[in-house]
């Protein structure tokens, strides 16, 4: 990011933040009205005593300059201005930062994934911040097996790396999954604290030597998709194509959808006839 782009994101994150702050009524945090404020909401002050920042720092904030603020900086600014879900991660995502601790969205959201997923022909499955597969439909049930039709909280990483069957099923499975362990490293940024992300890793590091070396490679790929294949049944292959999509009001889920590829047609075998002079 060149000077210039750094300078627009934080004049645009303060905007942000002053916008949030005018929205703001000050008999809703006990402090009386009076007759000679002169502009609506709270004042910078009053906002920086509720987050427990500086002023001075505050101000330069929303004057755009370019000042640094920290992950738990924000945490305190989201939680100050009382800020809901959709407008905490915009917040983070102005500062460049990722949130540490998501706010824990309602499980019912799921509900309407579940009846998408049922209109959906080919195999399709929704994964959570853990790579939890939360919902699937018929097709991706017929395809995976085991991993989604017998474990409790199925999980990828653990079918992929733990699961012999996955290696049965998988082509090219090491390259495969090595992929797979840069794309979590790549979406699991902001879980550095989560107990449940340092648990999986852990575990998978110990009973799997191709995650360990995987996680200790540092690689970080995008979970873009591409092409995905798995062993021919009935002699027919299995060839998918990968695509990765990201709920608006749930994005810390991921809706993945393997797509068929078409195998274009066979031409028909020459016959070759000898001929008697």
């Amino acid at each position: 990011m060149d000077r210039q782009d750094g300078a627009s994101d934080a004049a645009e994150l303060g905007a942000f933040l002053r916008a949030a702050r005018e929205r703001l009524r000050p008999q809703d945090f006990g402090i009386a009205p009076g007759r000679r404020r002169r502009t609506p909401g709270l004042r910078r002050e009053e906002v920086a005593a509720l987050c427990g920042v500086s002023p001075t720092w505050y101000t330069w904030i929303e004057q755009g300059r370019d000042v640094a603020a920290s992950a738990a900086t924000l945490r305190a600014l989201a939680e100050g201005l009382r800020l809901g879900g959709v407008e905490r991660a915009h917040l983070f995502r102005l500062a460049g930062r990722a949130d540490p601790d998501p706010l824990p969205p309602a499980d019912a959201d799921v509900e309407p994934l579940r009846l998408l997923l049922d209109t959906i022909d080919a195999p399709a499955y929704v994964l959570d911040r853990h790579w939890n597969a939360v919902a699937w439909n018929r097709a991706a049930a017929a395809l995976f097996g085991d991993w989604l039709a017998h474990e409790a909280t199925p999980n990828l990483l653990r079918w992929v790396f733990l699961d012999p069957a996955a290696a049965r099923l998988i082509v090219e499975w090491e390259a495969r999954a090595e992929r797979l362990v840069a794309e979590y490293r790549a979406d699991s940024v902001g879980l550095h604290h989560d107990a449940a992300h340092l648990a999986q890793v852990a575990e998978l590091s110990r009973r799997s030597a191709v995650f360990e070396r995987a996680w200790r490679a540092q690689r970080v790929v995008a979970r873009e998709g591409g092409e995905r294949a798995f062993t021919a049944v009935a002699g027919e292959p299995r060839v998918y194509r990968q695509f990765t999509l990201k709920p608006a009001l749930r994005p810390d889920l991921k809706l993945i959808v393997l797509a068929p590829q078409r195998q274009p047609p066979q031409p028909p075998p020459v016959t070759l006839t000898s001929v008697s002079a």
